[in-house]
């Protein structure tokens, strides 16, 4: 279990490094384009703000689904394993 965490932890790790490097690079291509007017730039830099805010609650929500689902798979496979443990330790029911 704690192996598994290590590792989500680095893949996290290196897919910040990714975004921060792609931020970087982008504010830098935007910095040092003469040709584009800064109005274009101020555009596009907001486009890019405004995806990466769609793509965090699309992956906030995709989370808290299979998070709730989860849980009541939990929930019924205790209930299920509770029933089955009370039919096997009543002998007088029949199954």
């Amino acid at each position: 279990m704690n192996n598994e965490r290590n590792d989500t932890h680095l893949i996290m790790m290196l897919n910040i490094a990714g975004v921060v490097a792609a931020y970087a690079l982008l504010a830098l291509s935007l910095y040092k384009s003469v040709d584009v007017p800064l109005a274009t730039k101020g555009y596009w830099g907001m486009g890019i703000v405004l995806l990466t805010l769609s793509l965090v609650n699309v992956v906030k929500y995709r989370f808290d689904t299979r998070s709730s689902e989860d849980r009541i798979r939990r929930i019924e496979d205790a209930r299920n394993e509770k029933l089955l443990e009370e039919a096997l330790l009543d002998p007088t029911k029949d199954i």
